[in-house]
């Protein structure tokens, strides 16, 4: 059952309209990591190897999957990594996923595409907005082939700067999307969709609304707290709630 909650006060911006489910969207941003593709296996092997080789204390597997999907430098330090040790975790964990986890730990949802297929066919537009360095991001989806259902194909695929560059935040991100998509719609014709609570807060920066999907790596009951307006329980429903054939709930 889709699940929808009022968004928190504190999350909106401003007073400006949202999208609201019953409204088919001109444009879906879609995060990758958790929401498009099951890429928690190559993550937390390559950051566990990552840790052991620099002889850090390697988190246990909750504190290896809490790292899948926020901006990796801050899911590093919230492991305890000392600052000046962070980018040598960051460095080494790039080059382990870039030889194996990236393509060989990950894998599209289940249902994934032909949700997408069907967004596609109803003539909403699509791009994936992900804080992945943007040059990886890219790579997955062409691998994957998702990027043939993105705005310009891999050109709608953006995501973080690769050396800690300012756009490395969800917000940023999003930013850097809306700034690069032409004609972008009104922002109560925009959702965002993704897993954790970092997807939720980038798009109420930006006025969005954001539904949220229940198979990825978040906490119980944060993405609620973040302010999603609804929670997904499959592909499937998430073509249903955004294509307007499923009304709120509860």
């Amino acid at each position: 059952m889709t699940r929808h909650a009022d968004p928190r006060p504190d999350a909106r911006p401003d007073s400006a309209p949202r999208w609201t489910p019953g409204r088919r969207p001109s444009l879906v941003l879609l995060d990758l990591d958790g929401t498009l593709t099951d890429s928690a296996p190559g993550i937390t092997s390559s950051m566990a190897a990552a840790f052991a080789e620099l002889g850090l204390p390697v988190p246990d597997a909750a504190g290896l999957r809490s790292m899948v999907g926020p901006p990796l430098a801050q899911g590093i330090q919230e492991r305890g990594v000392p600052a000046d040790r962070v980018d040598d975790v960051v460095a080494v964990y790039r080059r382990l996923f870039r030889a194996g986890g990236m393509l060989g730990g990950n894998s599209v949802f289940p249902g994934m595409e032909s949700a997408l297929t069907r967004l596609q066919d109803a003539g909403v537009r699509m791009a994936v907005a992900t804080s992945k360095p943007q040059v990886l991001a890219r790579e997955i989806a062409s691998h994957f082939g998702l990027d043939r259902f993105m705005e310009g194909g891999t050109e709608g695929v953006f995501g973080a700067d690769t050396d800690g560059g300012p756009r490395s935040s969800k917000a940023a991100v999003i930013a850097h999307a809306l700034g690069s998509l032409d004609e972008v719609p009104p922002a109560e014709q925009v959702v965002m969709v993704g897993d954790r609570e970092h997807d939720v807060h980038g798009a109420a920066s930006h006025g969005l609304a954001a539904v949220a999907v229940a198979w990825g790596y978040a906490e119980p009951g944060e993405v609620e707290a973040a302010g999603a307006l609804a929670v997904v329980r499959s592909p499937e429903e998430l073509g249903t709630l955004l294509l307007g054939t499923s009304r709120p709930v509860g």
